[in-house]
């Protein structure tokens, strides 16, 4: 497995695992699947100035991380929010920590002072992923998204670098 930065070639890849997600999944609260031209804009949008990996296992795209502003205001400057997706094929066979600890390192290399998780409160493997990468929770939101018919809580977790 090699992780690097995300290119454009990586896009179509990209775009059909997260729309997995947001199909089949509630770990995206969108719930209308995106074109390749909106995922290009977004990965253009983020990778220019934040960190934004993928890794690649026999030339697919095994799962991605990036990391992007958790507020707009400028006093949040310091602290930015992490995504990760990891294609079901590839889940528990340590690619998600390979990503995320890259991410963590150049965020904190970067000078940044705290990363965010959201993340969907009955992904108890994501809650207790973060965990282990040594994120704590710091807020717990009930039902505050509403996909697939049913109400969904949001646990934010956080890193202080």
């Amino acid at each position: 497995m090699t992780i690097r930065q995300v290119e454009l070639t990586d896009v179509p890849q990209i775009t059909s695992l997260y729309n997995w997600y947001i199909v089949n999944g509630v770990e995206s609260f969108e719930t209308e699947t995106l074109g390749e031209d909106e995922m290009r804009r977004r990965v253009e949008g983020i990778a220019g100035r934040f960190p934004y990996y993928v890794a690649v296992e026999e030339g697919r795209v095994a799962g991605y991380c990036y990391a992007h502003p958790w507020k707009e205001r400028a006093a949040y400057s310091n602290t930015l929010e992490t995504t990760i997706y990891l294609h079901p094929d590839f889940k528990g066979r340590g690619t998600g920590t390979a990503l995320m600890d890259r991410l963590v390192a150049d965020c904190r290399r970067m000078g940044f002072k705290a990363l965010i998780a959201c993340i969907t409160g009955e992904n108890e493997a994501s809650i207790a992923f973060h965990r282990k990468l040594g994120f704590e929770q710091a807020s717990l939101f009930r039902s505050v998204g509403y996909k697939h018919g049913r109400w969904l809580d949001v646990v934010d977790m956080e890193l202080l670098l």
